[in-house]
């Protein structure tokens, strides 16, 4: 059992893999991020010096120092046995498809120690749907973070029926240690509780769009008229990313796959993914 995370691996360095390494490095800890070859971890490596330049910039109270420190934190690696090698706890940010993290988790049980803490950062998909694949029911649970991590600092903490209530607690600590509000879960919900707020909101949305009843732009403007809100759903839809939403979509009933073909064919194929690729329903020219 871990009595103490210090070494923490994240698998998957996308857009919420590269924030969760970044800011549990910035937090102290030591990170190893792994990815399935070079080029992925090229664009890590440019993800993660954009994130230090976006703390530098959002966060206040010498941060700079803190940032950079931060980069010398992690380390990258295509190779899955040496990225847990150390591993006190592994984040899974892989995609958000239950094939995929199935399989990474029998390859993941495989080579990590016994005594290693895995977590799913899955969005929608229940642990109970991945835990017989990991080896270690006691010791699986999921941590879902918030896109902009740095800001959105919410995390969600949702256990199994087999989950150690220990492994449960160190867990809930650990997200304290690297700046998360604890969101606790008693029982386990698919979507958790931001995802059943926003998923239904979104989906909606894009089905008004989609629909051809209004595009983006007007879905947004009455959204934020009526409910003064900062932003409206399609401009949450860029922050995400478009690939997160169409993997869900495209897994779902007849209406939701149409709503995925329809981001496919009219953004996501033109290579407008969200604000990490400078487009996507908005454009982002400065990014």
């Amino acid at each position: 059992m871990v009595d103490h995370i210090a070494n923490v691996t994240v698998l998957g360095t996308g857009v919420l893999g590269s924030q969760i390494a970044f800011q549990t490095a910035f937090h102290g800890f030591d990170v190893t991020a792994y990815d399935i070859d070079d080029a992925a971890l090229a664009g890590a490596r440019q993800r993660f010096a954009g994130l230090a330049t976006t703390y530098t910039r959002e966060l206040a109270g010498g941060v700079a120092g803190k940032a950079d420190e931060a980069l010398s934190r992690i380390r990258l690696t295509s190779d899955l046995a040496d990225s847990v090698v150390d591993a006190d706890l592994v984040i899974e940010a892989v995609p958000e498809i239950l094939s995929v993290k199935q399989d990474t988790y029998e390859k993941l049980a495989a080579v990590a120690p016994q005594r290693t803490i895995f977590a799913t950062n899955s969005s929608t998909l229940l642990p109970s749907d991945l835990k017989r694949h990991t080896g270690r029911p006691d010791r699986f649970l999921a941590l879902h973070f918030a896109n902009q991590i740095w800001r959105l600092n919410t995390a969600e903490i949702m256990g199994t029926a087999d989950t150690d209530p220990a492994v449960f607690a160190r867990v809930v600590q650990f997200a304290k240690d690297i700046g998360m509000v604890p969101i606790e879960l008693h029982r386990e919900k698919a979507g958790y509780v931001l995802n059943s707020l926003l998923v239904p909101f979104l989906n909606a949305a894009a089905g008004l769009a989609a629909g051809g009843y209004a595009d983006p732009e007007t879905v947004d403007k009455t959204w934020k008229i009526a409910t003064g809100a900062p932003v409206g759903p399609f401009q949450i839809f860029d922050v995400i990313g478009l690939m997160t939403p169409y993997n869900l979509m495209s897994h779902g009933d007849e209406d939701a796959q149409r709503i995925a073909g329809w981001l496919k064919e009219n953004y996501i194929d033109k290579g407008h993914l969200g604000v990490a690729t400078g487009q996507g329903f908005y454009s982002y020219p400065s990014r």
